[in-house]
């Protein structure tokens, strides 16, 4: 990792995720099956299939899509820190993809992409799914063949573990113990799935992700012992309107 980076060298993520089809039932035979095989650690006799798609198939990119992925930039207005938050979120995750690529693209210089279990997840999710729809990967996911040390991406919870490679934090409690405000408060990731397919509040989910946006930068900044950045200099692209 690039040993404390420029502010406008690190592009902060985060993604919202479904199951690719409301119900297990919508899925064609093979790939039932290969979701049971897949996931098959998770059945239990009470749990049926629809209830183990629920809960697993959002968060695998062999089963499930991206409906939105939001980005934040930190820059500094006149002696203030300040965020600017926007969002890529559409119908069709071709085109969330090809847009999230193209800005990438463009501003290379962003050569440090950071999120909260972005190595993990966010990070190879994308990588994955662009590769799904024939996408070529932009410079900053191409990660074939590095070592963990040469690539300059940042986990806010790696950085929270200090080491701890068993310590799992999640972004909500991490905001929690650091006193700083979560869009947990009105929407979690277990009623994203629900909320895209049964509401359509595409709007209300792309606005949460950018919470989540908003608050890694936050954390990113009490970890690196920088002061945080006031409300009055956050911009988002996306109001709640529900």
């Amino acid at each position: 990792m690039t040993p404390n980076p420029e502010i406008n060298q690190i592009l902060f993520l985060d993604i919202e995720t479904v199951p690719n089809c409301h119900s297990f039932d919508e899925l064609d035979e093979l790939t039932q099956q290969l979701f049971r095989v897949k996931s098959k650690r998770f059945y239990q006799e009470q749990n049926t299939d629809q209830e183990v798609y629920d809960r697993r198939a959002g968060i695998l990119a062999e089963f499930g899509k991206i409906i939105c992925i939001s980005v934040g930039f930190l820059y500094r207005l006149s002696e203030k820190k300040a965020i600017k938050v926007k969002s890529f979120y559409a119908e069709d995750e071709k085109t969330i993809l090809q847009e999230f690529t193209h800005l990438l693209n463009q501003h290379s210089d962003y050569n440090i992409l950071c999120g909260h279990n972005s190595k993990e997840f966010d990070i190879p999710y994308i990588a994955r799914r662009c590769i799904v729809h024939g996408i070529p990967l932009a410079s900053q996911l191409e990660l074939w063949g590095k070592k963990p040390w040469e690539i300059p991406h940042i986990d806010t919870m790696d950085m929270w573990k200090f080491g701890d490679y068993k310590h799992f934090t999640s972004l909500d409690l991490l905001c929690h113990t650091l006193n700083i405000p979560s869009s947990k408060n009105e929407l979690d990731g277990s009623q994203v799935a629900d909320m895209y397919y049964r509401k359509g509040a595409i709007e209300l989910i792309a606005n949460y992700c950018e919470d989540d946006v908003v608050a890694t930068i936050q954390i990113y900044l009490r970890l690196t012992q920088q002061s945080l950045v006031e409300t009055q200099f956050i911009q988002k692209s996306v109001e709640n309107k529900y």
